[in-house]
């Protein structure tokens, strides 16, 4: 498999099976660290982190702390394994995922599906996919276009996420674009001078990288060169992860 197959459609190749709230600061971005979080489950088994992970979803069923619950279908937790190597984080749903509380089933998701069974060669529901908020955030809340999530909605939503983290204890974080990287790291800087750089959150490797979004937005103008710069650091993931890289 080339170093761009998992971009594209078509048949998946054979994919193996790995071995209460937060403070955010008034500008909406992450603390330091949550450790006083993760500490609370370094132990827990798998199941355990399942039940725990419901029951956080089922504390927020109803939440109305921000503005965006004025204008959602449904909440939009996450998904994927309790005891996931590899967790990704973008900014907020999208439509398709509004609709179906799913996250990241739209075209982006299809895209990140691609790179995580294609690419990765694992399943994805062996990795865990969450977002900044919760919520669809669109223009002027009218349902119609979608934007990043503002700092106020940040404040509100980002604990969910920071216990997520702290529950799943993932060994790497992917962020996915400016919104989930600027939040993660504490950060004012962009996308483009921070993807494939490893960083870190509370002791865990984080490496950004491109929202799906923006490389399909990117693939009809630079010739591939947002796929190449993607494909590079997932290379970069799958090497901390000690993970063999497919088709190399």
């Amino acid at each position: 498999m080339s170093q761009l197959d998992f971009f594209s459609g078509g048949e998946r190749p054979t994919v193996r099976k790995p071995e209460g709230h937060a403070h955010v600061s008034s500008a909406g971005r992450a603390p330091v660290g949550a450790s006083e979080f993760a500490s609370e489950f370094a132990s827990v088994d798998a199941e355990t982190r399942r039940a725990l992970l419901s029951e956080l979803e089922q504390s927020i069923s109803e939440c109305t702390l921000c503005k965006l619950h004025s204008t959602r279908n449904t909440i939009v937790f996450g998904e994927g394994h309790p005891d996931a190597d590899v967790m990704f984080i973008g900014e907020g749903p999208g439509r398709v995922e509004d609709q179906t509380g799913r996250p990241f089933v739209g075209p982006a998701g299809e895209l990140l599906t691609r790179i995580i069974e294609n690419g990765m060669g694992v399943p994805r529901t062996q990795v865990y996919i969450a977002n900044v908020v919760k919520c669809r955030p669109t223009i002027d809340l009218k349902f119609e276009r979608d934007r990043p999530p503002e700092a106020d909605e940040v404040r509100a939503c980002s604990p969910v996420l920071l216990r997520q983290i702290a529950l799943i204890q993932p060994k790497v974080i992917v962020t996915l674009g400016n919104p989930a990287t600027k939040f993660l790291l504490n950060t004012t800087r962009g996308i483009t001078g921070l993807r494939g750089q490893w960083s870190a959150y509370d002791g865990i490797p984080v490496m950004p990288t491109y929202h799906p979004s923006y490389v399909l937005r990117q693939s009809r103008t630079d010739s591939g060169r947002a796929k190449k710069e993607v494909w590079s650091d997932i290379k970069q993931v799958l090497e901390k992860l000690g993970w063999p890289i497919p088709g190399k």
